[in-house]
């Protein structure tokens, strides 16, 4: 069966306000905000230091992940700790060590959580929308399978230096 063409304003017919046109026009509007996001190099990070190399190739990912999927290119099978509207939390537990994975809905509920975490100090490997927390030693080679960047965050109070 035919289509009806709609008509707009002034009669003029709308060839893309139903079916297929309206997802092709819906992706070109999503198109520029997708491209326009930044890794996050002008914000400021509060001490923060990432590593110079962000590539994962073992992981070939560069979305946001699912706990399930970053536990899985880690080697382990997390247990979700944490499922909440901000965040979801998976703990990892192998014979080397035990770690967290962190996922966020939303850049922002990442942000603040490392600002909440900044007060405790000490490195974690930071992606999109998900951060891994695990002995320095282990970020490393986690960072070649997910990518990311390794953030060192300044903790509040004396450092081991001080009198």
């Amino acid at each position: 069966m035919p289509q009806q063409q709609r008509r707009g304003p002034g009669g003029r017919s709308l060839p893309f306000a139903t079916g297929r046109g309206a997802v092709i026009v819906g992706s070109l509007a999503v198109l520029p905000l997708a491209t326009a996001c930044s890794g996050g190099a002008d914000r400021v990070d509060g001490g923060a230091k990432p590593s110079e190399v962000s590539a994962a190739p073992a992981a070939g990912v560069v979305a946001p992940a699912k706990v399930e999927v970053i536990a899985g290119l880690t080697g382990c099978k997390a247990t979700i700790r944490i499922e909440a509207e901000q965040l979801r939390q998976g703990l990892c537990h192998t014979p080397k060590a035990d770690y967290l994975i962190t996922t966020f809905p939303e850049e922002k509920y990442k942000e603040t959580w490392l600002d909440s975490a900044s007060v405790y100090g000490g490195k974690y490997l930071v992606g999109s929308r998900w951060v891994v927390s695990a002995k320095p030693e282990m970020l490393e080679s986690f960072r070649t399978k997910l990518g990311g960047t390794v953030r060192q965050l300044r903790g509040m109070g004396p450092t081991p230096s001080s009198p």
